[in-house]
């Protein structure tokens, strides 16, 4: 156990007492700015960390409480603008129609994923291995513990349900 208090204890020592003497202050003007305690909670806490970390270079370090305060407003404007970016990009997405990455609409695979699970069990497990994990007939047979043939008759049959269910125009 360590009986001096080091430089390292000395400095937390001084930074937490910083952090007491500013932080309820800080919070307030936090709050009052963004509206929402857990949001003024993590302004207060970045700014505080962001000036701590400077505080060997202030200009003035007796001035603590205006950097602090500074800071806390300019973390707060670069939210917002990030916030308006952040709107501006879902009104534009919103107005797009709803794609996957495969170019189906969520609506179409919705209803591809309905039909799909209206398959019997092994007609069912045949296509997802066949089609979705992109096994070969000898692995989907294997793993469903019949021959090549079976495979192929359980897929042609579930093609053929689905093509009623859904249409050959699903994409």
């Amino acid at each position: 156990m360590r009986t001096t208090v080091g430089i390292d204890d000395a400095r937390a020592s001084g930074l937490e007492d910083l952090y007491v003497r500013h932080a309820p202050e800080a919070l307030r003007l936090a709050y009052v700015l963004c509206g929402d305690a857990e949001a003024a909670r993590d302004l207060v806490h970045d700014a505080f960390v962001r000036v701590a970390g400077r505080f060997r270079h202030l200009r003035q370090p007796d001035d603590f409480a205006a950097y602090l305060r500074r800071t806390i407003v300019n973390l707060h404007i670069s939210r917002l603008r990030r916030l308006k970016v952040e709107r501006t990009w879902l009104t534009r997405e919103a107005r797009l129609p709803a794609q996957t990455s495969d170019g189906w609409t969520f609506e179409t695979r919705d209803h591809m994923w309905h039909a799909i699970l209206g398959l019997p069990p092994r007609q069912r497990a045949a296509v997802v291995l066949r089609f979705y994990e992109d096994l070969s007939e000898r692995q989907t047979a294997d793993l469903l513990r019949c021959s090549v043939g079976a495979v192929n008759q359980l897929v042609a049959r579930a093609m053929v349900t689905l093509r009623a269910r859904i249409g050959d125009d699903a994409r």
